[in-house]
């Protein structure tokens, strides 16, 4: 089965820190373009962070750089997000994506709340 499973996410209080972990099965993430991205209450779903397919190029958001780090290792098919200083307004369910020319997989959403 194609899939993308995404976990890591909890309970933080502000200031805190999570990382969230992305699987993938039936499918090798080496050739795809990975995200993560977020939709908080009553607010549209945006991009967090990318990687390269390689791993070597990242983009963020302009509201994580410096606190939040992407990741992947393709030889464990895996991605991750380190965030650090974590913010209320945070509080988000946190989606993996992978992405190429031919295929797009969504994880399941790992829900973040920050909270005290």
């Amino acid at each position: 089965q194609l899939q993308l499973v995404d976990s890591g996410g909890g309970l933080v209080q502000p200031g805190g820190s999570l990382r969230l972990s992305c699987i993938a099965s039936g499918f090798t993430i080496s050739t795809y373009v990975m995200s993560w991205h977020r939709q908080g209450p009553g607010k549209e779903r945006e991009l967090v962070a990318a990687v390269s397919s390689t791993g070597g190029v990242t983009n963020y958001a302009d509201s994580v750089k410096g606190r939040f780090t992407i990741s992947k290792d393709n030889a464990k098919n895996m991605m991750y997000l380190q965030m650090n200083s974590l913010k209320p307004e945070e509080t988000a369910v946190y989606y993996c994506n992978a992405w190429n020319r031919r295929d797009v997989y969504w994880g399941q959403g790992t829900q973040v709340t920050v909270s005290s």
